[in-house]
């Protein structure tokens, strides 16, 4: 491998085969912590969940649904952040995951809308030391004009790409990996949950979509491949399957859809007369 890919793209330093991309908030956590900050210290659920739907239908940006949130949100930064440390909750088979995932040279790159500082602390406390390892891009945040971060409506986002309509998009990073040439190339998978996820979908070898979330209903309307999982207990399974040559990525990114139809995605099929409902 070239200096260059390796100076670059933090996680070909050892030439990897595989890499493990993944959305943080309600995917390794079992909850969203920014959707826990709007409903719980916000403007509140409904109208949270009403620009989760706007976004899905192309009313709304999720840049500026997202920044609607967290603008609604007045309580000191520091607060925030002890505010999930003490209520949000790692997946239970997320360190089993990245234990083995440590074990046969597997990186996990955290691509996240979430703001890093309050990531990068909640890995520290839902993990422990080794969360350093886990590579972190995220949004950031600052103080507004003539305030400090620390104090009542002293914060607000700033998107790491700012432009784009996903204020985050996560293809940007994913992209460096897929151009790289064949015989470095690792095979790339990628887990996601919601809205946040759409400019990921199609970017990765292997993507794994949250039971019963919104990034099912969208891969279902765009033809997009998935495999579906609850927790990272199907995760492990899966990828130990794909690492020790037991079933393709191809094959494994044929499950999804067939869950889906059975039922079996935890939202109901559609025929012609809508879009699928979470159970």
């Amino acid at each position: 491998m070239g200096s260059q890919a390796g100076s670059d793209l933090p996680a070909m330093k050892t030439n990897p085969k595989f890499i493990f991309f993944s959305d943080f908030d309600g995917t390794i956590t079992l909850q969203d912590s920014n959707d826990f900050m709007t409903d719980n210290i916000g403007y509140g659920r409904d109208k949270r969940r009403q620009g989760n739907l706007d976004t899905l239908t192309g009313k709304i940006t999720f840049r500026d649904s997202f920044r609607e949130m967290m603008d609604s949100i007045k309580k000191p930064y520091n607060e925030c952040i002890d505010y999930l440390v003490s209520n949000i909750k790692l997946d239970p088979g997320f360190k089993a995951f990245f234990e083995w995932s440590m074990q046969h040279n597997i990186p996990v790159v955290v691509l996240s809308s979430g703001m890093e500082p309050i990531i990068q602390a909640l890995l520290r406390a839902l993990v422990g030391p080794d969360a350093e390892k886990i590579q972190v891009l995220g949004n950031f945040v600052r103080a507004r004009p003539g305030k400090r971060i620390d104090e009542e409506g002293g914060w607000e986002i700033e998107f790491r790409n700012p432009e784009s309509g996903f204020g985050h998009d996560k293809s940007i990073e994913l992209r460096k990996y897929s151009s790289l040439p064949e015989e470095i190339r690792p095979t790339m998978f990628y887990a996601g949950d919601g809205v946040s996820d759409l400019s990921a979908a199609r970017e990765t070898d292997l993507l794994f979509a949250k039971k019963g979330h919104d990034l099912i209903t969208y891969c279902v309307k765009e033809n997009v491949p998935f495999t579906v999982f609850e927790h990272w207990g199907d995760i492990l399974d899966k990828c130990k399957e794909i690492v020790e040559g037991r079933i393709t990525v191809k094959q494994a990114a044929q499950d999804g859809f067939e869950a889906y139809k059975a039922g079996e995605a935890g939202l109901a099929p559609v025929g012609d007369a809508g879009q699928p409902t979470v159970k």
